[in-house]
């Protein structure tokens, strides 16, 4: 597999080098510290397989960037590596197959390539620090965290778990003690909310060397982390799918229904934890909006079933999203059942006047006049 290098800062070049060096069946083709020099490259290649990218450039934009390198070499894959966690959202449309916060690790970096050369059907070696056992995360319609090597973890308190979902939902980037003290130990006199988070974070280490991952917390200058490179985490991978399916077809229709039925239910939804609540409602759009997207593809395939009972799940979520009534009612009426599209409008009529004290849009009740 050849690789493709693009960072401003000298250090992280030479750090993903000798990385790359211990990665068996691949060759670094280029390093670069500016988007020119990388698209003068590769104008004049098209053998190029994968690319890491900083989003931040100096004055470059590494998003501006993948596009123009895909405009060359229309199947290579992107890996954004970036300090700056912030962008992910924003890198979406660009479908990378990878966003990396640094620092990086060996295998981190390692299961990245791996999974680049099964996407192209080449088998890649890692190198010898890899292991089999793995950390399984069920973050979406629960919270359960358990192991390859000694089943579900145990906790030995409810603030070591919470901690560590905290430190799951940040990504593997680092965050303050002050920004967790305020986050799990609100209200809390300091010097208590300090004794009590030590005594959480030294919980959370020996309940997960237990499975096998002692080094899994990182702490440095009151920052902590967690390092993800041995953790399957549900939420985590629902979303970098969402992202890779950019568009839905006959060849991958199987692996889109299939995804759809992953998003188990909210995030930690059994778990009140308020700090949870802008990254919980953040994946939510990202399920509905794919929803939607299936929903409707299936819709146009005249595939109604399918196609109903995603718009009632969405439906059933949040029964006042007129979208999702849209949806439901053109796919009820395609299929020419006049009764569900009259129950679909009364439900959702009554329940908008009941809690709301609205009629239904105009759209709406012209939608409810053409099919019933």
């Amino acid at each position: 597999m050849k690789v493709l290098i693009v960072d401003d800062e000298p250090a992280m070049l030479l750090a993903l080098k000798r990385l790359l060096s211990n990665i068996e069946n691949v060759e670094l083709v280029g390093a670069f510290q500016t988007a020119s020099e990388a698209l003068a490259f590769i104008r004049e290649r098209d053998d190029v397989d994968l690319a890491f990218l900083d989003i931040k450039i100096a004055a470059d934009n590494g998003l501006e960037l993948a596009r123009s390198l895909r405009s060359f070499c229309l199947d290579l894959e992107i890996v954004f590596i970036t300090s700056h966690s912030d962008f992910a959202f924003e890198a979406y449309d660009v479908y990378p197959l990878d966003y990396m916060v640094k620092p990086i690790s060996r295998m981190r970096l390692a299961q990245t390539i791996a999974r680049a050369g099964s996407r192209r059907g080449v088998s890649l070696g890692t190198d010898s620090g890899s292991t089999s056992n793995r950390l399984t995360v069920r973050g979406l319609g629960c919270f359960n965290v358990s192991s390859e090597q000694a089943g579900t973890l145990k906790w030995i308190s409810k603030k070591s778990m919470e901690l560590f979902a905290y430190l799951l939902v940040c990504y593997g980037k680092s965050v303050t003690k002050t920004r967790i003290l305020e986050d799990i130990f609100p209200g809390m006199p300091l010097k208590n909310a300090e004794i009590y988070l030590n005594t959480a974070v030294y919980q959370l280490r020996k309940v997960l060397a237990l499975h096998g991952f002692k080094e899994m917390i990182i702490s440095s200058q009151e920052q902590y982390r967690v390092n993800l490179d041995q953790a399957d985490v549900d939420f985590m991978q629902f979303e970098q799918a969402v992202m890779e399916l950019s568009e839905i077809h006959t060849a991958n229709e199987a692996a889109a229904i299939e995804l759809e039925k992953r998003f188990a239910g909210e995030l930690f939804e059994d778990k009140s934890y308020e700090w949870a609540a802008l990254e919980r409602e953040r994946l939510s759009i990202v399920y509905d909006s794919y929803a939607k997207r299936l929903a409707s593809w299936l819709l146009d395939q005249k595939r109604y079933r399918e196609a109903a009972h995603i718009a009632r799940r969405l439906m059933l979520r949040n029964e006042f999203e007129e979208e999702s009534i849209i949806l439901l009612l053109n796919i009820y009426g395609s299929m020419g059942d006049r009764q569900s599209v009259h129950d679909c409008y009364e439900y959702y009529s009554q329940s908008l006047l009941k809690e709301l004290n609205l009629q239904p849009s105009a759209t709406i009740q012209q939608l409810y006049e053409q099919y019933y």
